[in-house]
């Protein structure tokens, strides 16, 4: 998920979050060599720390079987999670007004190491002729690995909440053995507009010459696809109502209306669009979801493909509902099996979509689920971050209500993630 500052945004709930991140007090980063995750056998003794919902359907739900993996003190809060087919884990911590040393890191060895090294990750939005946005890593939303293990980061270029800096949104590979960066893609201005917020994606190795990634909108709402031989990239399904907050819903969070509040009291529901992404294990279906909605949509990657604008009307009548929740959610993903993990913020659980049938079934809900916002698969094994999002002063009219450490959690669940890629 994401937040923006003031230049040009899309709704006033933008705006909210750029007046109130001015209010966040700077705090020394910490998570580069200095921050030391609570890890194994020390997370699980830690678990006491985390923070839990003071109210809504998680209030005094625990369960057991949810798993600490590392505790991260702060400030920053993680985003991104991704592993590797041998189990190497790698996370993104967005720059989003709190001081952020390294955007990406490997958790190895009890620490956060900045991937692929610290130049790469060093980024000053104020310097730009001495960080070159082409060349440095801004603010990595997603990270995911392929079906050939490569780890892909997602840079929507957006710089402590500003809409993206030109030059700046872009999709690069790594081997993470060596640290190469194999593919270089950049979006250009028609395709991340000034809006866009390039938040999540999946990829299809088996579509096109070299494959395709499908990417999310959530600044401007839409789908974004890319063709990774070309560096191509197109757009569909701008302004469709499956990518844009469904009207009139007042989310919750923690039993309470989930609420812009500036400083001033202006308050406004939250303008969060096109999120979630999964995709179909034969590749076929694309899933997606807004954060502001309860609706699970899908759509035929043949149609995606088109980047023909002319046969846009295609792609619109092909665009069907799955399933409706009782809460939102913010990343998703698809199962060896095909169903659909949702991040249920509001709660506070993880549900499971058979998109056959469009039956929803509970996971888990556990009260130290606050706002879980990323989802990977290793095998059995469900990864989740937890990060209390909406304890942001931008929900508060400028209070800022986290309460660190932030979390890395584990389940363990009958969904084996066969080649090891996110979808």
């Amino acid at each position: 998920m994401k937040s923006f500052r003031t230049v040009a945004l899309a709704s006033s709930a933008l705006l909210a979050l750029a007046a109130c991140a001015a209010n966040v007090a700077p705090v020394k980063s910490t998570n580069a060599d200095d921050i030391v995750p609570r890890t194994d056998a020390a997370a699980a003794k830690g678990a006491a720390e985390l923070a839990v919902a003071k109210g809504g359907p998680a209030k005094d739900k625990r369960d057991e079987r949810l798993e600490v993996v590392a505790l991260f003190p702060g400030p920053e809060q993680p985003v991104g999670i991704a592993v590797s087919k041998s189990g190497r884990t790698f996370m993104s911590f967005p720059r989003w007004g709190d001081p952020v040393k390294n955007t990406v890191v490997e958790l190895k060895e009890g620490k956060l190491t900045a991937f692929p090294d610290e130049a790469t990750n060093a980024f000053d939005g104020t310097k730009l002729d001495q960080y070159p946005p082409d060349q440095h890593l801004i603010s990595v939303q997603a990270i995911a690995f392929d079906a050939q293990d490569r780890l892909w980061l997602l840079d929507p270029a957006s710089f402590n909440f500003a809409p993206n800096i030109l030059h700046g949104p872009k999709l690069w590979a790594y081997d993470i053995n060596s640290g190469q960066r194999l593919k270089s893609i950049r979006f250009p201005n028609d395709v991340a507009t000034k809006l866009t917020y390039l938040n999540d994606v999946r990829f299809d190795l088996k579509r096109g010459s070299e494959g395709t990634a499908f990417i999310t909108d959530s600044g401007a709402g839409g789908i974004v696809v890319v063709d990774l031989a070309s560096g191509d990239s197109w757009r569909h399904l701008d302004h469709h109502p499956s990518v844009l907050p469904a009207p009139g819903l007042v989310q919750q969070s923690e039993g309470a209306p989930l609420m812009m509040k500036k400083p001033t009291g202006e308050v406004m529901s939250p303008d969060l669009r096109s999120d979630g992404i999964a995709l179909s294990p034969d590749g076929k279906t694309l899933y997606y979801t807004a954060v502001a909605s309860r609706d699970v949509y899908a759509i035929d990657t043949d149609l995606l493909a088109d980047r023909d604008p002319a046969h846009e009307g295609k792609v619109i009548d092909g665009v069907r509902k799955v399933a409706s929740k009782p809460s939102g959610n913010d990343g998703i993903l698809c199962d060896a099996r095909g169903r659909i993990y949702t991040t249920d913020f509001e709660d506070g659980a993880i549900r499971r979509v058979d998109p056959a049938s469009g039956n929803v079934e509970l996971v888990v809900q556990d009260g130290r689920l606050l706002w879980p916002d990323t989802l990977a698969l290793h095998g059995d094994e469900l990864f989740i971050t937890s990060n209390q999002l909406a304890r942001q002063p931008n929900f508060h009219g400028g209070e800022d209500q986290r309460q660190p450490p932030y979390a890395l959690l584990r389940l363990r669940v009958d969904g084996e993630n066969k080649d090891g890629a996110t979808r």
